[in-house]
């Protein structure tokens, strides 16, 4: 009896599971995926050095003038004096070195720093960087970069053919730079935080502020902006700033985002967001396509013949594409972006001719999102 009663529990359970109502699943993420903690920020670094030990790949000091001073600069540091001698060395070249430097990186850190070359250097292959100071915008030595130069691409030729697959002119060193001086800033001591938002929007800001209250307490975070969401640390928070920041990290937000059609003219690529609407608007679409190809014919004599030459015969074949098989289609006031696309694709056009329809519809006052254009 008691089996049967569990049997009859499961069955109800399993009925009241099916006939509950389905709530869609929303697009939740983590705040630290949303925003960055203002001044938590990489810095650029770059400095100007010399990759030496090429195989006669390097700059021709006859139209890179700068890598011959800058040879030159560097022997007399070592007690070498080039003055008056002209050099023809081709294993040496000069580069521009960049690198991030992470936010509360200490000394001794080592960070990756990116070599390219800036004369006419065939290739930085096998180079080794000499020692090179890498500035920060305040011109403070900030790191200092040394190291075998590690390429992606290759260069090889000959008389008559080369190859060349990537970009051998660029590289890059792992670990090649040791941090020499601390970014002074002190994130145990602020009483006052401002979160930045990666894609500025007033409904996500709220949104974060109010999650944050809802975690922590209220008062705690407010919005201040569509970009900028405040935060009040209270001096009794456990661990203090770290721990609050910690916490938060993991507060789920559903973000919201603007409607936006962005599109790459150069490459043909469309991107539209989801909350893409469109009004009633009726499209037609066909181009004219005329294509002639010439295939020309040889006429020859029968053999053996005494008489008749060997002439060419032309032969030119047109054919006309007027678009008469294309339809109109009708897309009806706030169809989704499956329907834009499925609408769109019924009519058989690529992705160039999609562009043009949008930007007329757009035009049209019949899209409800933002173009953006980008290359």
């Amino acid at each position: 009896m008691r089996a049967l009663y569990i049997r009859i529990l499961n069955l109800l359970l399993a009925a009241v599971m099916i006939l509950a109502p389905v709530t869609p699943a929303l697009a939740f993420s983590r705040v630290k995926d949303l925003v960055e903690v203002e001044g938590i920020r990489d810095n650029m670094l770059v400095g100007y050095g010399l990759v030496v030990g090429l195989n006669g790949s390097g700059d021709s000091l006859k139209n890179a003038p700068f890598t011959q001073q800058s040879i030159q600069t560097m022997l007399e540091r070592l007690g070498v004096n080039t003055h008056g001698t002209t050099m023809q060395t081709k294993n040496v070249a000069a580069v521009m070195v960049t690198a991030n430097l992470p936010a509360f990186a200490a000394q001794g850190t080592r960070i990756d720093v990116s070599v390219s070359a800036m004369g006419d250097s065939k290739s930085l292959q096998g180079g080794t960087l000499l020692v090179t100071t890498l500035f920060g915008a305040d011109g403070q030595i900030y790191a200092v970069a040394q190291g075998p130069v590690a390429i992606s691409g290759f260069a090889a030729g000959g008389a008559a053919a080369s190859v060349t697959q990537g970009v051998p002119t660029a590289g890059r060193i792992a670990n090649g730079a040791i941090v020499e001086r601390e970014i002074g800033f002190t994130l145990a001591n602020e009483h006052q935080l401002r979160l930045s938002l990666h894609n500025p929007d007033t409904t996500t800001a709220s949104r974060i502020a109010s999650a944050i209250n809802a975690y922590i307490g209220s008062g705690i975070a407010d919005a201040t902006d569509p970009s900028t969401v405040r935060l009040n640390i209270p001096d009794t928070y456990p661990r203090g700033v770290m721990g609050m920041l910690t916490d938060l990290d993991q507060v789920k937000v559903d973000p919201d985002e603007k409607a936006r059609v962005v599109i790459d003219e150069q490459s043909g690529v469309i991107v539209m967001g989801a909350d893409v609407r469109i009004s009633t608007v009726a499209i037609a679409q066909g181009n004219l396509t005329i294509r002639v190809t010439e295939t020309p014919q040889v006429s020859q004599p029968q053999p053996f013949s005494n008489t008749g030459t060997t002439t060419t015969v032309p032969r030119t074949q047109i054919q006309i594409d007027d678009g008469k098989g294309n339809k109109m289609a009708l897309l009806h006031e706030g169809v989704s972006l499956q329907q834009l696309v499925n609408g769109l694709n019924a009519l058989g056009v690529g992705p160039r001719d999609i562009i043009s329809i949008l930007q007329a519809i757009k035009a049209a006052g019949a899209l409800q999102a933002d173009i953006q254009v980008i290359g």
